[in-house]
């Protein structure tokens, strides 16, 4: 699919909302450095080109969850909730807090990747492993290519009760089998100063020694941009031109597009731009322009190279592309596809828990429980579960005229395949069916209620919507 946007442009604002506006499979690399989840506020170096840049990397669940992101990934990617969930549970709220804001932006990516690219997504130990569930559940685990280890040196005291703590993390999925890949290759210095002279095999000499050149390994020696180094715009988090044009080079070619979502000060971007590839990022931080076009100008001086470029070449937008493909806000891989509305109805908009409260008033009894549609069973409403009437594997969607209570066993039988009619059979094949008329009745009287909220425009209180 063509891109929505022109090379070079650069979107301000939350990349979620520029990366749902973007064509589906339109980029060819992501190679993106988000926050840790470090628990800390990180500030640029007073006096430095990215003067004024920070951003807080302290996670709240009340705070930073919206409602909207929970329904969503709960109707349509249980098993993505789960990761965020055990998350959560393990670590902490603010831990489940990062994963539920970096889940959904993540399903933003890789509905923008073509089916030939990879994503790199930058990280340290702190969150990694429970990044890595994450994009298990989104890329899928047989798609995970590499965990790359960048090691550096840096200075500071030696700490008294752990090990120097001295590498980054770089989780590579590519979105399909049939993804890009140039191989890298690194020297093997020989032991001594003396070549092997073994049958075949090619060697060299350096100052350092005799070498052989052999596969890339994955785990990098790399220094980290130096206080004194050209490279250094004092943005908090920088990180070394060399690191991502190894990545850019390895899974793109030249003239690919490569996106970096929260490209900060602009290191992809520079390294896309040496590497001849097109490219396109996107940042809240209000400055990343004229950092972009600072660092694409001392490009020369830094690298030894011509300028091929002028300030106009960038484009900086702070208002989302228009969609130009069908439109679908979901991935194809998780089959999950729905048409873009553009003025949704309030009866829309209602919250998985707005659409609780009136069905379990629909589907309730004089005594106050709750009728379960799928087998009868008279329940507390606590017991209940919002379910899909038709799957949305077939297409059905989030909105309350799909939507039915029932109980455990029956949300759990239904899955996310079955239809209500199905369900019935199982159920009465099964021997769970305990009153199939109460049943139907109740799923009668739940899609009766959504045709009243559609139709009769009723009156619902302002909590009831996402």
């Amino acid at each position: 699919m063509q891109p929505n946007w022109a090379n070079r442009t650069l979107f301000h604002g939350d990349n979620l909302d520029f990366m749902r506006a973007m064509n589906s499979e339109s980029v060819d690399l992501i190679a993106t450095d988000p926050p840790f989840n470090k628990s800390r506020d990180f500030h640029a170096t007073p006096d430095s080109l990215a003067s004024g840049a920070k951003f807080q990397d302290r996670w709240s669940w009340e705070r930073d969850v919206h409602q909207e992101w929970i329904d969503q990934l709960t109707d349509d990617y249980p098993k993505l909730i789960e990761a965020i969930e055990s998350a959560r549970y393990a670590h902490s709220d603010g831990m489940g807090a990062y994963m539920c804001f970096m889940a959904v932006r993540l399903l933003a990516m890789h509905r923008v990747l073509k089916p030939t690219g990879s994503i790199y997504l930058h990280c340290d130990p702190t969150a990694s492993h429970y990044l890595k569930a994450v994009m298990d559940a989104i890329f899928g685990w047989r798609n995970f290519r590499n965990e790359i280890v960048w090691c550096y040196k840096s200075g500071g005291a030696s700490p008294k009760r752990h090990f120097s703590r001295k590498h980054d993390l770089i989780l590579w999925y590519s979105k399909s089998g049939k993804y890009k890949f140039n191989p890298q290759t690194e020297k093997s210095y020989n032991r001594g100063f003396k070549p092997y002279r073994f049958a075949g095999v090619e060697e060299f000499e350096d100052e350092r020694g005799w070498y052989t050149l052999v596969g890339m390994k994955d785990y990098w020696e790399l220094d980290m941009v130096g206080r004194t180094s050209k490279e250094r715009t004092g943005y908090p988090t920088q990180k070394p031109l060399r690191l991502y044009e190894r990545i850019i080079k390895a899974s793109s070619n030249e003239g690919d597009i490569v996106l970096d979502p929260f490209c900060g000060c602009a290191t992809t971007l520079v390294a896309a731009e040496r590497s001849n590839r097109r490219w396109v990022g996107i940042d809240l931080w209000k400055s990343a322009h004229e950092l972009v076009q600072s660092r694409l100008r001392s490009d020369t001086e830094i690298l030894g190279q011509h300028a091929t470029h002028d300030e106009s070449a960038v484009t900086l937008r702070s208002e989302p592309p228009a969609r130009t493909d069908e439109g679908d806000t979901a991935s194809e891989y998780l089959q999950v596809r729905e048409k873009r509305i553009f003025q949704k109805q309030p009866w829309m908009k209602l919250s998985r828990a707005g659409m609780t409260e009136l069905l379990a008033g629909a589907q309730s009894t004089d005594a106050g429980e709750v009728v379960c549609a799928g087998c009868g069973r008279r329940l507390h409403v606590r017991f209940m579960h919002l379910d899909h009437i038709d799957p949305r594997s077939g297409g059905g969607s989030n909105y309350i005229i799909n939507r039915v209570l029932l109980c455990a066993p029956c949300n759990q039988a239904k899955g996310n395949k079955h239809t209500m009619p199905q369900l019935h059979k199982n159920n009465r094949k099964d021997g769970w069916m305990e009153n199939e008329d109460f049943a139907k009745r109740a799923l009668k009287n739940a899609r009766e209620k959504a045709e009243q909220v559609m139709h009769e425009n009723i009156h619902v209180q302002r909590d009831m919507f996402a």
